[in-house]
């Protein structure tokens, strides 16, 4: 039996990146996966691809920050499949710039993304498991979320916050048997990280001791790892992947 066989996974911005890595790995180990993304057009592209490996992945279009949106992906997804077994909040989204500079609404648009429609998808997704009595929630930060970044006040803030939000939640879910974690990827290869420009890459290549930048699948494996049965004794953790830059 594979892995996730009899799994329902939700992951929000799994259109692209990460977020379609940690998709295709739990589509080869048997989830029934649900991409959440905003790009109708990119979602069509992901679900296309992943369905050669499992015919039970469907894609459906929602904004994160739409209590109702959140709500009626919620209730389509149960009433396709039945149940939802795990959640990766996995959608952001940077506005860089430094802190004279930043606008109110570069500042407002990045939390309410990265840590506000964590907080909706898992209040949403919580009640479900709750009545389970089961269920893995993973929550994708950063790791300057620990460290801190300059420019990048509204990203490392947001993800700080969601570490702390998986600490909490843990606690508020553990008597329900649901695990709650979080991953804190460091320079990994996407799109969003190939726009910076080649003298930032390479002062960030210099700063990590395994001299070489992480790939999404580093993540998705991990990922997997975390919301399969071998980590049921794992919960309020938030794991570094970044070859050892911090």
């Amino acid at each position: 039996m594979k892995n996730l066989s009899n799994k329902t996974a939700i992951i929000t911005g799994s259109a692209r990146g990460i977020g379609k890595d940690i998709a295709k790995k739990f589509s080869e180990n048997a989830a029934n996966v649900v991409i959440v993304d905003i790009i109708q057009d990119e979602i069509n592209k992901t679900v296309k691809s992943l369905k050669k490996f499992n015919p039970n992945v469907i894609g459906i279009k929602c904004d994160i920050t739409s209590e109702n949106e959140v709500q009626n992906l919620v209730e389509n997804v149960i009433e396709k499949f039945g149940s939802i077994d795990i959640l990766v909040n996995n959608a952001g989204i940077t506005k860089d710039k430094l802190l004279i500079r930043m606008k109110l609404s570069d500042w407002e648009s990045v939390l309410k993304v990265n840590l506000t429609g964590t907080f909706i998808c898992t209040q949403k997704v919580a009640k479900i498991m709750m009545k389970q009595r089961h269920g893995k929630i993973l929550n994708i930060s950063s790791v300057v979320g620990i460290t801190g970044n300059a420019g990048q006040s509204n990203y490392s803030a947001s993800k700080g916050g969601i570490i702390a939000f998986t600490k909490s939640i843990a606690k508020e879910l553990a008597p329900r048997n649901i695990n709650v974690n979080a991953i804190a990827p460091g320079f990994i290869e996407t799109e969003m990280t190939e726009k910076l420009p080649a003298e930032i890459q390479q002062k960030y290549l210099e700063s990590i001791p395994l001299n070489k930048f992480g790939k999404p699948h580093d993540i998705a494996e991990l990922a997997l790892f975390l919301c399969d049965n071998n980590s049921d004794y794992i919960t309020g953790q938030t794991i570094v992947i970044d070859g050892g830059m911090i």
